[in-house]
């Protein structure tokens, strides 16, 4: 269902179409009908979830969905009722119980519009990450409590730190048996190298989790009522009041090294305000020489409130990021600019095009709107191809379900149908703007197997399969080995290859069978080989006689790129 549609209706009639789904939970209903409405850019944030494999990103991002009045109804990854999360829209994410493709959504809180991307924790999903974070302006590192720093949170780490994406931490799964936030906060600074201090300290941990420590303001937060919907703010307990208060001047020195204007006050002893510390951690979290750490449990509804206010107040809107793009004209050196995100339509449209999938309607083009306005029916230039897309329809996802717009501006991010590109092209109004943003970085894959259909018959569908799934997804690589005659994929590991292989039975109707790629024997010279070979052919009239004598060797390492022809034959008329 297509709220926009809905909002167009007599009051009347969208009393009777909605039946009580929505107009019942004016939370709901309001969200919606806000966020449709213009915001300026100190009302947007555009940030990913980002952690290691089952650190819990998609239960995390159904909870601030439920919070923010997006769904009505909270759903579990591995739920009994067997629905999955939200953000898990493909089968086989609900099945296996992980996030296979980033997925985006919007939603809405304290008058902000956040638009927000899922993405995979696994390695074999990695370029779902690296094409997310090339797009956004924040991202919530979220940490286990008992796994602390894994092998994925390193790559992810990196990949934020390409795109220079400034973060917040939050550390999850307190309620597990063995948390130890303070553990996790070592290996962040150890490991990750990060400024980080907490701004939260955990109220009871394990069974005993009942809240969270609020170092700015020095109060206890307790999250009470059905699924954590209410918070209850009290005095902060008298046995935590020491550790709360070295934690709080841990956080102070923190900061005070790397903002001058803290760090002035707090070389002055002057009393420090709540104002003054949360503009010295949004100053320093904006250039990446601080990371806000705090904690909670998704699964048990506690802390995600608090987590949502520190996206607004410490990750920066789509104004105070760089963005940057080359302008390459022929015989003029190349040339950098800085984009206006100015949410208006005084300056030419210029997005970035950074995934790619197969809608219902034909193929669906996730962009990024980095400076201008763009409306439906306007005309669009590819920079790459020089081909021209007319706008037949604006749609903003949530999941994997489409809501159309009328226009997007700057620090918007959309999707268009019937748009031939690829990941990384940039698009612009004028055909004369030769401009090209920063692409989409791909590691080279790592394992390689070699692919069949079972039946021959399904080999229409297997190509029409391979054709579209190596155009989403840029790691995901096909070729014919003439050396060993096989046919093989390759990818970013074995459990990447086996979800494109499944997908191709359950979406094409074409079972595959995987195996290991044969090896290509090749021979080679290890010592010296005479040879002596004699000729003799009569067949009537004159005959034919030759002798070839010879010694073949393997060349030094040194010299084996110098090739000598000597010609001593001999005998010759």
């Amino acid at each position: 269902m297509a709220i926009f549609s809905v909002l167009r209706l007599p009051l009347t009639l969208r009393t009777a179409y909605c039946g009580k789904s929505v107009l019942n939970n004016p939370r709901l209903f309001s969200s919606h009908a806000k966020f449709a409405e213009h915001k300026p850019l100190e009302k947007i944030r555009n940030i990913g979830i980002s952690a290691h494999i089952d650190s819990g990103k998609t239960t995390l991002t159904e909870r601030i969905l439920y919070y923010t009045g997006r769904i009505e109804t909270m759903h579990e990854v591995k739920g009994k009722d067997n629905v999955g999360a939200t953000m898990d829209s493909m089968e086989l994410e609900r099945q296996r119980g992980i996030t296979i493709q980033s997925a985006a959504t919007y939603t809405i809180w304290k008058e902000h519009n956040i638009n927000i991307i899922d993405t995979p924790g696994h390695v074999d999903f990695t370029v779902e990450v690296e094409r997310a974070l090339r797009v956004l302006d924040g991202a919530i590192l979220v940490l286990c409590a008992v796994g602390g720093v894994q092998s994925q949170t390193l790559t992810v780490n990196r990949q934020m730190k390409r795109y220079n994406v400034p973060c917040l931490a939050f550390i999850n799964k307190l309620d597990r048996m063995g948390a130890n936030p303070n553990r996790v906060l070592h290996q962040m600074r150890s490991k990750l190298n990060h400024n980080a201090a907490f701004l939260q300290l955990p109220i009871g941990l394990e069974s005993d989790c009942e809240g969270v420590v609020d170092l700015i303001r020095n109060e206890a937060i307790y999250f009470e009522g059905d699924f954590g919907m209410k918070i209850r703010r009290d005095e902060v307990p008298q046995e935590m009041r020491a550790e709360a208060g070295d934690r709080r001047q841990e956080l102070i020195e923190h900061l005070s090294n790397v903002d001058d204007t803290l760090g002035e006050l707090f070389l002055e002893d002057k009393g420090l305000t709540i104002e003054d510390i949360m503009g010295a951690i949004r100053r320093s979290c904006l250039k990446r020489k601080f990371t806000p750490v705090l904690m909670g449990t998704a699964l048990k509804n506690k802390g995600v409130q608090p987590l949502l206010d520190a996206v607004l107040d410490y990750l920066p809107n789509p104004g105070e990021v760089e963005n940057t793009a080359l302008v390459e004209e022929e015989g003029k050196p190349t040339e950098k600019i800085v984009l206006n995100s100015a949410r208006s339509d005084s300056n030419p449209f210029v997005g970035l095009a950074f995934k790619l999938e197969a809608g219902r309607f034909g193929q669906l083009t996730y962009l990024r709107c980095y400076q201008g306005m763009l409306k439906k029916g306007d005309n669009i230039y590819n920079t790459r191809t020089n081909k021209k897309v007319r706008i037949a329809r604006l749609v903003r996802l949530h999941s994997n379900q489409m809501e159309d717009v009328n226009e997007v501006f700057a620090g918007d991010i959309f999707a268009l149908f019937g748009v031939d590109c690829a990941s990384g092209d940039t698009f612009v109004v004028n055909p004369k703007l030769p401009l090209s943003m920063e692409s989409i970085y791909v590691p080279d894959p790592v394992v390689a197997m070699s692919i069949v259909p079972n039946n021959t018959k399904d080999r229409d569908n297997f190509s029409k399969a391979i054709a579209r799934f190596t155009k989403e997804d840029p790691t995901f690589h096909f070729h014919y080995d003439p050396d060993i005659k096989e046919t093989l994929v390759s990818g970013m590991g074995e459990l990447h290859l086996e979800i494109y292989a499944q997908r191709m039975e359950r979406e094409y109707g074409c079972p595959v069978t995987l195996g290991k790629p044969k090896v290509a024997f090749r021979e080679t010279l290890v010592a010296p080989c005479p040879f002596d070979y004699l000729h003799k052919k009569q067949s009537g009239g004159q005959g034919q006689y030759g002798r070839v004598t010879g010694i073949l060797e393997p060349l030094p390492p040194t010299n084996n790129t110098v090739l000598e022809f000597v010609d001593e034959t001999i005998g010759t008329n």
